[in-house]
């Protein structure tokens, strides 16, 4: 006997098998992990027990996950019977608290935030007993997830509690967690809580109580502490004067810590409070500390640079009232040294210069911020003085070398065409430019707003409308970017961006001329119907060249482009196509007069008949009742000819799912020919008693 040497196909094969017999031995130990019949016994738990006989019986010896299941339900239990639950289950959570993990921890946060903001506390015992707990878990050992998890519990259930409750509950222990004694987590605690119940008191309270503690962790040894301190509101119900005799020296200092965290802590909450002050205080105290705020950032601190360039907008505005005619320029020229920063320019082009990855993307995130402001700056600047004041800067953001730049100035662009108003024409090479962008992202963000920035970028102002257009705009290069951009988005696989493009399209006819439109727009709107596959973009598309048709004033495009409808989608080879007329017949209901529409649009739907393709069919039925309303009721031809349609469909159709759709449909029908009838006897009735008014006038003559 012979041993025959396998082919590699079969050593594969056997291979294979053994790594199958392998996984066999793999299941067995997992079948051996099923619970054994003394775990099932430990799990298992008397039926007689009452809810909170078997709450307090889990929660003393059951396993962790019964525990926790029985502090997630501990809100329907206090709802159920709250004294019993407070006497007997909350001590025994305060319990098992102690020893438990943080999975448990988190859960009992949000059971007792859920019984603290439900009302379902009735007794002043109950919400001192859960703060105790809450209050307790504030230190946890883990100072990280947990603690912040009992710290927003507090944090939330201060808006439910009696002012009452808050002093005696939350404010006398804050009064010794706020020393130095104290860890820095129960400092930042501290500081958080102080923030939230300040606007619980009044002025008087606030002064003499709480004013003192925040003064105090102001000045704390940690730069945490200091700045997380000075980003609390804390003017709630604190008088004007109190607030710049007690408030604004603290931020005055903290605005020149040593600390950049503390500096931006600082910087953000005197633009939130920059109302509060009165003229004085803002040219006196505000302009020189914010000026010397921005300079030392210009110089090296990258990282409070980027708040400052997104607050600036606010900045100016807040401040600009105060300004002198220096102040005013030295803000002005600041900000374009932001929006520049990072690059270089060379024969009228933005280019980045070397710098490490990390702080490029802090010198872009600052122009960005830049872009984003823009339109603040136009008007904190004067509209007047755009081109001599702005220009440069707004066409550096328009070709800045990020994608993020570019894409925030694309946002914004319909604000700052607003904005120049006749001077509108200053930017349209910036809008060329954005529409031939290389990105789709920024062409995205400027369509978000297209259709508006068109229409006032080719208006005089008189009003929307075809007669209003003028030559502000270079239609020449409007027309050519329109159309490539509307070719990028066609080849990408973003197919929203492509809709929504056309979606722009359809406020072209009060943009630009009829004539370019059917020369430049409509076959492209034809070619995307019947050849692109997404459908969105498809209807899309039907809807634009409908727009583009009712606009049309000349009657020979008309009728070519009509005729060009009926040929490529009503007689398509591609059902698809078919479809799509159906679609255009829709459209055209709502846009074009009934008789026009019956006129060009309904023999050729209802030719749609005698379709080889049941889709096709099964729509026409479903738009019977709507080609039906358009059909006056003298109109004897086009009636006879939806009847024929509806008894052809009734005779010879054979897809259950048309013939079902074709009965709902004729019900409607015969519903809405007995409403015509009925409608034809209520005037026959009028008629009679009229001429039964008008019969002894006529007896006399």
């Amino acid at each position: 006997m012979f041993v025959r040497k396998m082919t590699p196909s079969q050593s594969s094969l056997f291979g294979e098998i053994d790594d199958l017999q392998d996984l066999t031995f793999i299941e067995r130990p997992i079948r051996r992990c099923l619970k054994t019949a003394e775990e099932i016994d430990k799990l298992t738990v008397d039926e007689d027990l009452n809810d909170i006989e078997r709450a307090v019986y889990l929660l003393s010896s059951g396993e962790d996950v019964q525990r926790a299941s029985v502090i997630i339900n501990l809100p329907n239990l206090v709802r159920q019977n709250p004294a019993e639950t407070f006497r007997r289950v909350v001590p025994k959570v305060r319990e098992v608290l102690h020893v438990a993990g943080a999975d448990m921890q988190l859960a009992a946060a949000g059971s007792f935030l859920t019984v603290l903001q439900d009302d379902i506390v009735l007794i002043q015992t109950h919400t001192h007993s859960i703060l105790q707990i809450v209050l307790l878990n504030l230190d946890h050992r883990d100072t990280g997830l947990v603690s912040n998890a009992w710290l927003e519990t507090l944090l939330s259930a201060i808006d439910a509690l009696p002012k009452e409750t808050i002093r005696q509950e939350i404010l006398s222990p804050l009064l010794s967690k706020h020393q130095l004694s104290q860890s820095v987590p129960a400092r930042l605690a501290s500081c958080r809580i102080l923030g939230k119940v300040v606007g619980k008191f009044e002025s008087s309270i606030v002064k003499k109580d709480l004013l003192p503690l925040i003064r105090s962790l102001c000045q704390d040894v940690e730069y945490e502490v200091r700045a997380c301190m000075c980003r609390q509101d804390v003017t709630k119900n604190i008088l004007l004067d109190h607030t710049k005799v007690e408030v604004l020296p603290e931020l005055v200092e903290l605005a020149q810590d040593e600390a950049s965290t503390v500096r931006l802590a600082a910087f953000d909450t005197i633009i939130n409070l920059l109302e509060m002050f009165d003229s004085n205080d803002r040219t006196c105290v505000i302009f020189p500390l914010v000026k010397a705020f921005c300079e030392k950032c210009f110089k090296g601190d990258e990282a409070v640079l980027a708040s400052l360039s997104f607050q600036y907008g606010r900045l100016c505005h807040g401040l600009s009232e105060s300004f002198t005619d220096d102040q005013h320029l030295w803000f002005l020229e600041f900000y374009k040294k932001l929006c520049c920063l990072g690059l270089q320019h060379e024969n009228g082009h933005c280019e980045s210069q070397p710098y490490p990855l990390e702080l490029e993307n802090k010198y872009a995130l600052v122009r960005r911020n830049c872009a984003y402001n823009f339109p603040a700056i136009v008007l904190f600047a004067d509209p007047n003085h755009f081109l001599s004041e702005l220009y440069r800067t707004f066409s550096s953001l328009c070709h800045d070398p990020e994608i993020s730049v570019r894409r925030t100035a694309a946002g914004g662009f319909h604000e700052v065409v607003k904005l120049l108003g006749p001077n509108v024409h200053y930017i349209h090479k910036e809008l060329i430019t954005l529409l031939q962008d290389d990105s789709l992202e920024v062409l995205d963000a400027l369509l978000n707003n297209l259709q508006e920035t068109l229409e006032l970028a080719t208006s005089r102002g008189e009003g929307a409308g075809p007669e209003s257009k003028v030559s502000q705009v270079n239609i020449p290069d409007l027309v050519p970017a329109l159309v490539a951009a509307e070719q990028k988005a066609a080849s990408s696989l973003h197919w929203r961006v492509h809709e929504k493009l056309l979606q722009c399209y359809s406020c072209l006819p009060r943009v630009i001329s009829g004539d370019q439109i059917y020369f430049r727009f409509f076959q492209r709107m034809l070619s995307i119907i019947t050849t692109n596959n997404v459908l969105p973009v498809q209807r899309e598309a039907v809807r634009t060249l409908c727009v583009f048709l009712r606009y049309n004033r000349k009657q020979e495009q008309r009728q070519e482009i009509i005729s060009k409808i009926k040929q490529e989608l009503a007689q398509g080879r591609s059902y698809w196509n078919r479809l799509r007329y159906l679609d255009l017949c829709e459209i055209t209901i709502d846009l074009f007069s009934k008789s026009y529409f019956c006129k060009h649009f309904l023999i050729p739907a209802l030719e749609l008949v005698s379709d080889p393709v049941a889709n096709v069919r099964y729509k026409l039925c479903y738009m019977l009742p709507k080609l039906r309303s358009t059909i006056k009721p003298t109109d004897k031809h086009l009636l006879q000819q939806l009847e024929f349609c509806v008894r052809k469909l009734l005779c010879r159709e054979k897809d259950k799912d048309v013939v079902a759709t074709l009965r709902k449909v004729r019900l409607l029908l015969l519903k809405h020919e007995r409403e015509l009838l009925d409608q034809k006897k209520e005037k026959e009735e009028t008629l009679l008693l009229e001429m039964v008014s008008d019969l002894p006038f006529l007896i006399i003559l």
